[in-house]
């Protein structure tokens, strides 16, 4: 609350107010469980047809690793030897195929998972968008009447900022083309500057090269505190992703051999890979409700910083009137 005081010199009025500051990256991380509380539910249901679209993208490559497991482990692929005495070579594994097994072609070709990666990559967009609209409907405590109007009301909004959303994200990606084409630490730079476009896009209504924009304006004078923050983000984001990608992957190892024995290969691993896609699509809306929370921090103080600089200047001394007699 703002309150007067009255200074020795000439009783000029000061404003006391407390000022909104970036607090700690973990408090931004545990605010982001506080807003996803009681909402992982709406949250489930609105990213369960991007979990399935996105799992089907990655199933040709799972079908493709098991069909190389299956291949280097299959009878006759590895000849064994050992030498005993320095007297010669003796073979230990019968059959014995000197040239080995010949490799077969994968199930699915390379053109076809690399159309598919691409989708995946555009899914994850999507479903980047989905999350932000879910989060900005949270912030504004605007809800529909059951979880089937929210699916809905979210896609909607999706749908008509998916072609600025789009433009935002190729404008970003050409930023950090061309820093990159310099050096590291420009791109590094960048990439904090042009950040938090796409959360001024939804929240804010920033479209195009105006979004980044803003998101520079945001960084004036807090440059390193921002850099900090994210990169203690990306820090625990990096060490999910990599205990998730290291559990996904023995798990698909160990579920072959069951699966083929089985005869339910693609329905075991298309499992598998919707359970690993939808922890990946909750980590997205953790680590997107803390970016949200800076976000909305960095807003606040620079509307802060601007009604302090007009209220300053209202607030100086003006000299006597030139041509003017009391």
């Amino acid at each position: 609350m703002a309150r007067l005081v009255s200074g020795a010199t000439g009783c000029k009025p000061q404003r006391t107010v407390a000022q909104t500051r970036l607090r700690s990256s973990f408090i931004y991380l545990a605010n982001a469980v506080n807003d996803l509380r009681g909402n992982w539910a709406t949250m489930a249901l609105i990213l369960a047809p991007l979990v399935l679209a996105t799992s089907l993208c990655m199933l040709p490559d799972l079908l493709n690793l098991q069909a190389r497991i299956a291949q280097a482990f299959a009878p006759g692929a590895h000849s064994v030897e050992y030498r005993m005495h320095n007297v010669g070579l003796r073979q230990v594994q019968v059959p014995y195929h000197p040239g080995g097994v010949t490799r077969m072609p994968a199930p699915y070709p390379a053109w076809m998972t690399g159309i598919l990666h691409i989708l995946f990559g555009l899914l994850i967009q999507v479903g980047n968008l989905v999350v932000l609209c879910e989060l900005a409907r949270i912030e504004a405590r605007v809800r529909a009447p059951n979880p089937v109007g929210e699916f809905v009301e979210v896609y909607r909004r999706t749908i008509a900022l998916l072609p600025a959303f789009f433009l935002v994200v190729i404008l970003q990606t050409l930023v950090m083309v061309v820093a990159f084409a310099l050096l590291v630490i420009p791109a590094a730079i960048a990439f904090v500057w042009i950040c938090f476009a796409q959360n001024a896009l939804v929240f804010d209504g920033q479209h195009s090269w105006h979004a980044l924009l803003y998101s520079r304006d945001l960084m004036r004078g807090r440059f390193f505190r921002v850099a900090t923050r994210l990169v203690v983000f990306l820090a625990v984001l990096s060490g999910y992703n990599s205990w998730i990608y290291g559990a996904f992957l023995g798990i698909s190892l160990l579920v072959g051999p069951v699966a083929t024995y089985t005869g339910l290969v693609w329905v075991t691993l298309f499992a598998v890979d919707v359970v690993w896609v939808a922890v990946n699509y909750a980590a997205l809306a953790f680590f997107d409700a803390a970016g949200v929370r800076l976000y909305r921090d960095l807003v606040t103080m620079v509307r802060e910083s601007a009604v302090a600089a007009s209220e300053a200047a209202a607030l100086q001394n003006t000299g006597p009137l030139s041509g003017v007699r009391v």
